[in-house]
């Protein structure tokens, strides 16, 4: 996996959410914002890598707000 290319990946959902036209669009954005999140961590988490726990910590706190 290229974690760059899916952290920017990630950024790029949040900033479309950030701009959408309608309620739609903006939770079809952060829905795939969530996935790519979700993936990120899960990949971290098979590495061991210390940061999957900050990573998957923050995403439970953005997917309860959404």
């Amino acid at each position: 996996m290229d974690l760059n290319k899916e952290y920017a990946a990630h950024q790029q959902a949040l900033m479309h959410a950030e701009l959408a036209r309608d309620d739609s669009d903006r939770r079809a954005s952060l829905a795939q914002a969530s996935v790519i999140a979700k993936r990120i961590g899960a990949f971290q988490q098979s590495l061991g890598a210390a940061a999957a726990c900050a990573w998957s910590a923050s995403q439970l706190h953005a997917d309860a707000r959404t």
